[in-house]
């Protein structure tokens, strides 16, 4: 199980938790992306990609119940250590099975781009096999890396989803075309 974060020299555990610990100080809400999910009013999320469990932990607080997967085993041990009480999985999201449905599948911090390269449709197709009738798969990723909408919203297709809204930021911003990211919202339809 790789992915292309596992090759980067990105800032891992701690250290990732420390960056938005100086982004909160400085006054930036650090759950924009919390605030955006919000908004579907979930009863359960998996949240895709978690990293330290940053968006899963603040769902909890919200009251939601949150289930977090990432492949990094660094990054869950700081998942863990902030929330043990949450269930932390360790797996590659491309053939992740957890037998279990949520109402939104969310992949924050540029999940997309990060995953192991050709295995971007599976890792959609994935998070699709794990939305309840009617819940939304929401993915947020800069754009003009290594995955474009066309293709993002082909592999959702693929999937069984169909689109729903997209923004050019968390905070629900209108997407416009020259947009440098996006969040996409797509939804597995009811029948």
């Amino acid at each position: 199980m790789t992915s292309r974060w596992q090759r980067t020299n990105a800032p891992r555990g701690d250290e990732y938790d420390a960056r938005w610990k100086s982004l909160e100080a400085s006054g930036h809400d650090p759950h924009g992306e919390v605030a955006f999910v919000m908004r579907f009013e979930p009863q359960s999320v998996l949240d895709a990609g978690c990293g330290t469990g940053r968006v899963a932990i603040e769902l909890a607080h919200r009251g939601v119940t949150a289930v977090g997967v990432d492949l990094d085993q660094g990054m869950l041990e700081a998942a863990r250590r902030k929330a043990p009480q949450l269930r932390w999985v360790e797996a590659d999201l491309a053939g992740l099975d957890l037998d279990t449905r949520f109402d939104v599948v969310v992949m924050a911090g540029n999940v997309m781009i990060f995953v192991e390269p050709g295995t971007e449709a599976q890792v959609v197709a994935a998070m699709a096999a794990h939305l309840v009738p009617g819940g939304r798969l929401i993915a947020g990723f800069q754009l003009g890396q290594t995955l474009d909408l066309a293709g993002y919203d082909a592999a959702a297709a693929g999937a069984g989803l169909v689109p729903e809204a997209r923004y050019s930021t968390w905070d629900a911003d209108p997407y416009v075309a020259d947009a440098r990211y996006a969040v996409s919202v797509h939804r597995r339809p009811v029948s």
